[in-house]
């Protein structure tokens, strides 16, 4: 018996186009991050980026549990000395770039590294209902329908 590794070239990759309007946050980086990385295929190889291409559309519309919207707040540094900045998600979402949200919990949730990197360039959000991917015809997934907990009222 051997153990199955699969090969770049063995790799069949799928567009899905996911809905994140009334989605609880945490949940649809869950699912995100588990297509990007091909964890769901059987052929998963930890070492292969076998995970499928995500288009996330409607980021503005992602729901926080609680009082994360206004609790939650996001750190950076500038690299200067005292350059600390903070922004809280409420300002993010109601901002210009409401996506950046998602994608930092996304990217949050997979292995830092070169692979994941990699696997986070296959990852496509847009703030609102428009998306450039329809070429591809994406495979449209209801998050919402999966489960009860993933569309709640804040």
């Amino acid at each position: 018996m051997k153990t199955y590794s699969a090969k770049p070239s063995e790799v069949e990759r799928k567009w899905l186009l996911i809905d994140a309007e009334d989605v609880v946050l945490g949940r649809l980086a869950v699912y995100v991050a588990d297509r990007l990385r091909g964890k769901h295929k059987p052929m998963y190889t930890p070492h292969i980026d076998c995970g499928d291409n995500v288009i996330v559309i409607n980021a503005e519309k992602v729901k926080l549990t609680g009082r994360k919207r206004t609790d939650k707040t996001y750190y950076w540094h500038t690299g200067y000395p005292g350059g600390i900045k903070s922004r809280t998600a409420d300002k993010i979402l109601d901002g210009a770039h409401p996506e950046r949200v998602v994608e930092a919990a996304v990217k949050r949730m997979l292995p830092g590294g070169p692979l994941s990197r990699q696997q986070m360039r296959k990852l496509k959000i847009y703030a609102g209902a428009e998306h450039k991917h329809e070429a591809q015809s994406p495979e449209v997934v209801d998050i919402a329908a999966l489960n009860p907990k993933n569309k709640r009222s804040a």
